[in-house]
């Protein structure tokens, strides 16, 4: 088993990472989803569907759910899905670096990929002069 990874964000983020990352891996070693939260949506109305996105990743070790932006919408839906049950870690400022490390990683437990995904995203960060 392993863990499963649940991506919730604004629309058209979370997929289009997911594209990419299967693109550049061919496939993802871990299971994936991205539950696109609308502009509009209502948070409570929306918990439903993403909570049954939640037990489609969840493979018996947990869930990392990954958000695009802390104290957004897809974020606090992201809170209330943790505390559903299942055992759950969230990440916040979601980026491809992130995901792909994540995915090179996908043999650890649930406790230990949260550094592992705040790594990738800060060392995927790079300032030159270009």
């Amino acid at each position: 088993m392993a863990v499963g990874i649940l991506l919730i964000t604004h629309p058209g983020i979370g997929s289009a990472l997911v594209d990419v990352a299967t693109r550049i891996l061919r496939q993802l070693p871990l299971k994936t989803e991205a539950f696109e939260l609308a502009f509009d949506a209502d948070v409570s109305l929306a918990l439903p569907q993403a909570s049954a996105a939640l037990r489609r990743v969840d493979a018996g070790e947990g869930v990392l759910v990954l958000t695009d932006l802390y104290g957004g919408s897809p974020s606090n839906l992201a809170a209330q899905v943790a505390r559903l049950g299942t055992p759950v870690r969230r990440v916040s400022s979601l980026n491809l670096p992130m995901l792909l490390r994540v995915m090179n990683y996908a043999d650890l437990p649930l406790d230990e990929l949260p550094a592992v995904a705040a790594a990738g995203a800060r060392n995927g960060v790079r300032m030159d002069d270009a």
